[in-house]
């Protein structure tokens, strides 16, 4: 993945310098590699994802708190990820904005699972190792859920040629039924 990247962001490279595009193919060569920079971002977090989750299901099985809201946010993450990638394929607004909304659901998610970690570990303190390792999933989830959410936003730069980056959901909403 690391070395697709690099190759990706040379052929982007080659194109601007070579071609010298108009502003939507320049729009579109930079989503590009900012999706390719966020895809391989994807990649290392689900590397991480895996190495803990072995590590832990070593150790507990599937004894493990909050199994079921780990699960929950890793669903809402992939989609979130499947549905970014269909509305870059597809330049769909409506499906990004969508991404969009779906990344509070990720965020309250961790939120949820971070609470409850934070109080099992103050009640047992034993239990510090397995609630860090079990945290740091569940960010790596909610990180995979940002990336996502960025490739979003890239869509709705490239179709509407307006960066909705640091901008409310209402804002965004508004701009993609103009």
């Amino acid at each position: 993945v690391n070395a697709m990247e690099v190759k990706i962001d040379e052929a982007c490279s080659q194109v601007i310098a070579r071609r010298q595009p108009t502003a939507s193919d320049l729009r579109l060569v930079m989503m590009v590699v900012k999706t390719i920079t966020d895809l391989e971002r994807i990649g290392d977090e689900a590397e991480k994802i895996a190495r803990m989750a072995q590590m832990l299901s070593q150790k507990h099985g599937l004894a493990i708190p909050r199994y079921h809201e780990i699960k929950r946010a890793s669903e809402i993450a992939v989609d979130m990820l499947r549905k970014s990638l269909d509305a870059f394929a597809r330049l769909d607004v409506v499906m990004a904005a969508e991404v969009v909304r779906q990344d509070e659901q990720v965020d309250d998610e961790f939120r949820s699972i971070m609470r409850y970690l934070i109080t099992f570990m103050m009640e047992d303190p034993r239990t510090i190792s397995t609630s860090l390792e079990i945290l740091f999933i569940a960010k790596a989830i909610e990180r995979i859920g940002d990336h996502a959410k960025n490739i979003a936003e890239y869509v709705i730069y490239m179709v509407k040629g307006r960066d909705v980056r640091h901008v409310t959901l209402d804002e965004i909403e508004r701009e993609i039924h103009q």
